[in-house]
């Protein structure tokens, strides 16, 4: 018997990396028959750059995925080796925790959840074309020629699609550390009419932690009680000895050896062609765009508990093997260093995302999706956030059900991949707090609160989850109103509370609420006079603290939501030319036909689309409504 292998399943994921890990996921566990494809199963949830989960916004986005049901949080809870909230000297909108993971157990635990999972196979192989049957997908084949019939592709190919690894004059033909590449399916794309782009990331060198001296640096320790991502884990088990990271600084000669080598460099010598992050910029970069800067961090992070390889964060390179070496090793601590694996630049095929729905479906190919490094950004936060959102549209799709989208005033990943499909990205995507507008409604404090119901209604949070939420939802706003309606005397007691405090005494009666609001005060300095005070779990009391202090800005954000909201329902036709709308200007009729929106809300965000265009827009839908 001879011929090719053909199977069916629901769905079919390209690639296991942190997009393709939620995808898969998400579409297993909502019951749908799941076949994961990788070019190698060792590179399951790799973490080929920084091996850590969070950071500033990125942890916004992990508590989100984690609410909606996804395995980010989750994982890292698991193999964390060291944990920090970020910004805790600024307020709690841009509080984020990043955890620093043991990579290799990451990927480990992240395989071992996978493999276990119901619904899901798991497959060693190269997708290199998709069949595409009157706009629709219908299957895909792999190198082999085997084929797989299927209802739904996710796409998650993150940096392998015809990736190639450079430093110097060195250009090795693979994907991340050295793994094979995906080189056919570009071309399936393109005859699709899919429009690629090429970008550009890099990483640092790895280097063995024997050749490091650490007495020249600062220790940066972890924190002393540690806060875990998922809102499932229980805070008691995580608490554990943390490693340490390290900080140390670039130097003026370790810039005098970058700016002499400047030319040898790919990045500026032309042999790279792929558009780089510009917030996430290689040392090269940073010495040539900030000349004015004699010094710049470096992080000495360790990969995990069972290596001695060490990870130099902020010195991210493509600059040729004898120059990494020189410049290392005018870093302060770094003087003996022994590299182990070498800073590289990595290029590697994505699309245009604005051929994308919100919902992250390809627009002009039904049950085509994708998310990740795919989509133009970058960052194992934003790919895992964008895979779980096409896993559950891909099953809820598959299954006949509405799909979900969540707007930018629910949550950071409402952010970003509104910023994808409706912005003109030229270079790697990364999520920052600034991005959003309602940034002190989007915390990460409260992600379970605004999200939850979300994966419960696609089914992917299940009845207990969500119905422990709104218990604490209930109890947050219980316990909001009781302090609201506590009123407090100006008497002695109160008067020496005060003092003690170094707060402004009362004059007239007030409420335990109008105490907290000032500066110097809180929920649990208050206890000490509020004598009727539930027990609560510590959670509840930072809702509860938060949602007093900010009260009037978060109205004031709930107003804008509401402007916001008014927008994004007034819905356009995807289909509608606007060339017949009198009025708009020449750009913005163009591209408002290119994106084609799906509301005014969206349509306002889109570059060259000015208010003056969407008030056009809104009187023309007025006329519309009143002549039907």
């Amino acid at each position: 018997m001879s011929g090719y292998v053909e199977q069916k399943y629901d769905v079919l994921v390209v690639g296991a990396g942190h997009a393709g890990c939620e995808a898969a996921l998400a579409s297993a566990r909502l019951g749908l028959n799941t076949i994961m494809f990788t070019v190698s199963v060792d590179s399951i949830a790799l973490m080929p750059c920084n091996p850590n989960i969070g950071g500033s916004s990125k942890g916004h986005l992990v508590r989100e995925i984690d609410a909606l049901g996804g395995e980010m949080g989750k994982n890292i809870d698991k193999t964390f080796i060291q944990s920090k909230m970020l910004n805790l000297s600024k307020g709690p909108a841009v509080h984020s925790l990043r955890a620093q993971a043991d990579k290799k157990d990451y990927s480990t635990q992240m395989r071992i959840t996978l493999e276990n999972t119901d619904n899901l196979t798991i497959r060693q192989a190269e997708i290199t074309d998709l069949i595409v049957d009157d706009g629709k997908i219908v299957g895909a084949k792999t190198y082999s020629g085997a084929t797989y019939y299927v209802k739904a592709v996710i796409l998650c190919t993150g940096t392998y699609l015809k990736a190639r690894c450079i430093y110097g004059d060195v250009s090795n033909p693979t994907g991340p550390n050295g793994l094979q590449a995906a080189n056919h399916l570009t071309d399936s794309l393109k005859r699709l009419g899919i429009e690629m782009y090429r970008f550009k990331t890099g990483t640092p060198a790895r280097v063995d932690k024997r050749s490091i001296d650490f007495t020249k640096m600062e220790e940066q320790k972890g924190d002393e009680i540690v806060i875990p991502f998922s809102f499932s884990t229980d805070k008691d088990s995580i608490q554990k000895d943390q490693i340490s990271c390290w900080l140390t600084y670039t130097n003026e000669d370790t810039h005098k050896i970058i700016k002499d080598n400047i030319d040898r460099s790919p990045l500026f010598s032309g042999m790279i062609e792929g558009t780089g992050p510009r917030y996430c910029p290689s040392i090269e970069d940073k010495v040539i765009k900030f000349a004015d800067k004699n010094k710049h961090q470096v992080f000495i992070e360790p990969e995990g508990l069972d290596t001695n390889e060490m990870y130099l964060g902020g010195m991210s390179s493509s600059l040729p093997e004898d120059v990494q070496y020189a410049m290392y090793k005018t870093v302060q601590g770094l003087e003996n260093v022994k590299i182990v694996r070498n800073a590289y630049a990595i290029e590697y095929d994505c699309i245009n995302p604005r051929q994308l729905l919100p919902t992250l479906e390809f627009k002009g190919i039904k049950g085509l999706f994708c998310g990740g490094q795919f989509n133009g950004s970058s960052g194992y936060e934003e790919a895992a956030a964008q895979g779980i959102i096409a896993g559950i549209n891909a099953a809820l799709e598959v299954l006949g059900k509405e799909q979900i989208v969540i707007d930018r005033s629910q949550g950071y990943i409402g952010v970003l991949i509104d910023d994808l499909v409706t912005k003109e990205n030229h270079e790697p995507y990364r999520m920052m707090t600034s991005r959003a507008e309602y940034r002190l409604l989007l915390r990460q404090d409260n992600a379970d609160l605004r999200l939850t119901h979300i994966g419960h209604k696609a089914g992917l949070v299940s009845d207990e989850v969500f119905e422990r939420v709104e218990k604490k939802r209930k109890l947050i706003d219980k316990e909001i109103e009781r302090l609201e309606n506590t009123p407090i005397g100006a008497n002695q007691e109160v008067q020496d509370f005060l003092v003690k405090y170094e707060s402004a005494p009362l004059k007239t009666g007030s409420n335990l609420a109008e105490l907290i609001r000032r500066p110097e005060l809180d929920y649990e300095k208050l206890k000490e006079i509020d004598v009727d005070r539930p027990l609560l779990e510590s959670d509840i009391v930072e809702q509860v603290n938060i949602n007093i202090k900010y009260d009037g800005y978060i109205k004031r954000q709930l107003k804008q939501v509401e402007q916001f909201k008014k927008l994004e329902g007034k819905k356009l036709d995807a289909d509608f030319d606007y060339a017949t709308v009198s009025g708009l200007r020449r750009e913005a009729m163009q591209k408002l036909n290119l994106y084609k929106p799906l509301s005014l809300g969206q349509a306002s965000r889109i570059t060259g689309v000015s208010p003056a265009d969407i008030s056009v827009l809104l009187v023309y839908l007025s006329t519309k409504k009143h002549n039907s």
